[in-house]
């Protein structure tokens, strides 16, 4: 069931909408994480996964960065890679490695051997985690995102068994055996689809899709035909829930009218593009997130501040732009910079 579309009173809910705001917005991707003390105590006493898996604890660090700092929204801790676990593949946050994926895809019968469960069989905590997260927010008047991941984005994890530089795996099963790359996207569209309305069910005020690796693996021609079409099908199966959805991709600077096309009310720029200039391809009648270079909160305080005025300078007050970083917050980030950052976003764009 769609939700009421009446006026919201949160600005980011606002910027969402492209309606007026008092002040530019700002969340973080990866704001509940390593770079917190908060965080880092939990992550050693509980692996990942754990965490996931258990929704007061999912809860506890959902919050961290709400009450440390001055943020518009939260975002469900969570991982884009648990809806593999429930298809069949055998998924470990390896330490010093980063997610592995113990029994890959290697065959076309391995596609076909991927089941698609509904998201309350092996989600349900995530689910139960928002539930509590939004009664906890709603008070404070703070929304909750939901997220999950693009088709290609996991389908280049489920086939490379983890992180990768060239994507050879995926790509070779992609040019290869294009029925079967069209089999397991299907799947990946249907599972993540069921994900993301279960979220937005469960209380999440808006959905981010993250598309973090079809950019950075695939040329213009190969995007266009191997990972938009199904990002439009993801995109068409959420319009029914009535929640604002947050389109995201990294290293897609030259693909970002595709990029619009594929569907969002938000589209997320990383970094590598202007803002103003991202935002005229886009087209001014969709709303923009982004989009600081993530290693800037590095920087001293008076940079970080500099940067921060220039993107604003370039959302040029126009409605429906959300202060983010350009990609996620980096773990060994000073927690005075991300202060500073949210503060002067504020500051500086109060009206």
């Amino acid at each position: 069931m769609a939700k009421e579309l009446s006026e919201p009173k949160s600005r980011f809910l606002r910027a969402c909408r492209r309606l007026p705001v008092d002040a530019t917005p700002i969340w973080l991707m990866r704001q509940a994480g390593r770079y917190m003390p908060e965080y880092r105590a939990l992550r050693e006493k509980h692996s990942m996964l754990d965490l996931i898996g258990s929704p007061e604890l999912a809860a506890e660090v959902t919050l961290q960065p709400i009450e440390a700092f001055d943020l518009d929204a939260a975002i469900i801790f969570a991982d884009i890679l648990p809806p593999l676990i429930g298809m069949g593949l055998e998924l470990e946050f390896v330490k010093g490695v980063g997610p592995v994926i113990h029994n890959p895809i290697k065959t076309t019968r391995d596609v076909d051997m991927l089941a698609a469960p509904p998201a309350e069989v092996h989600l349900s905590a995530t689910l139960k985690a928002i539930e509590m997260v939004v009664r906890d927010l709603e008070p404070k008047g703070i929304p909750l995102i939901g997220f999950a991941g693009a088709p290609f984005t996991l389908a280049s994890y489920a086939v490379e068994g983890g992180g990768s530089k060239d994507y050879a795996r995926t790509k070779a099963l992609m040019y290869s055996e294009p029925a079967a790359w069209k089999r397991l996207m299907d799947k990946l569209v249907t599972v993540q689809a069921d994900y993301l309305v279960k979220q937005a069910q469960a209380g999440a005020a808006v959905l981010q899709v993250f598309d973090s690796w079809a950019g950075l693996a695939l040329g213009r021609e190969a995007y266009l035909r191997y990972a938009a079409p199904y990002n439009r099908k993801l995109f068409a199966m959420l319009a029914g829930t009535g929640v604002p959805v947050i389109n995201f991709s990294t290293g897609t600077a030259g693909a970002l009218k595709h990029l619009r096309a594929a569907g969002g009310d938000v589209i997320g720029v990383d970094w590598r593009v202007n803002l103003d200039e991202g935002w005229a391809t886009i087209g001014h009648d969709v709303a923009v997130q982004g989009n600081l270079d993530p290693v800037a909160l590095f920087a001293p305080p008076k940079e970080i501040e500099k940067r921060v005025a220039d993107i604003l300078r370039r959302a040029g007050g126009r409605p429906g732009h959300i202060f983010n970083l350009g990609h996620g917050i980096l773990p060994e980030t000073p927690v005075e910079n991300v202060i500073a950052m949210v503060q002067t976003v504020h500051e500086l764009s109060a009206r």
